[in-house]
């Protein structure tokens, strides 16, 4: 089993309780209402939504896969910090064994945020993958971000 990391910032226009509040938090409520083509419905299958909670998130029609499942491993609020891991779904396939996830929002003194996202994927045997093989997942979750921070621009009061 080998591990490879890959990690990137972006830059958000939005502060850092906002944007953890709808993007971390409040996840399962809000992004099946503003992504309802990509992610149907999350479902808490354990847990209350913080440490140790099972999402299962459903894809809707027409995606690659149904659904994947996460375990949260640590939620701090006041850090504004996630770690989450993928422990179920179509896209670990026969040559992942879980995919660790952190998301760290950092607040910047003008009242936006830095998001850094790292990514750990955890693979079975001697498979290698390259940053090529992890585009597309980090595209899909920059995409989010984009949706998440423009609803939250649009509705300046929300998650205030």
């Amino acid at each position: 089993m080998g591990v490879k990391t890959f990690t990137y910032e972006v830059e958000c226009p939005v502060s850092a309780p906002r944007m953890f509040q709808a993007l971390i938090v409040d996840s399962h409520n809000l992004i099946p209402k503003l992504m309802p083509q990509g992610i149907k419905s999350v479902d808490l299958l354990q847990g209350d939504g913080g440490a140790g909670t099972i999402k299962q998130i459903n894809f809707g029609e027409g995606t690659q896969s149904k659904y994947m499942k996460h375990r949260i491993d640590v939620l701090d609020k006041e850090n504004f910090l996630c770690k989450y891991t993928l422990i179920e779904g179509a896209m670990l396939g026969d040559k992942l064994e879980t995919i660790v996830y952190e998301v760290k929002l950092k607040p910047s003194s003008d009242g936006k945020c830095v998001i850094k996202s790292t990514s750990e994927y955890h693979t079975l045997g001697d498979f290698e993958i390259n940053e090529e093989e992890i585009k597309s997942g980090k595209e899909r979750a920059m995409g989010m971000y984009k949706v998440v921070e423009a609803h939250l621009l649009e509705n300046p009061s929300l998650y205030a």
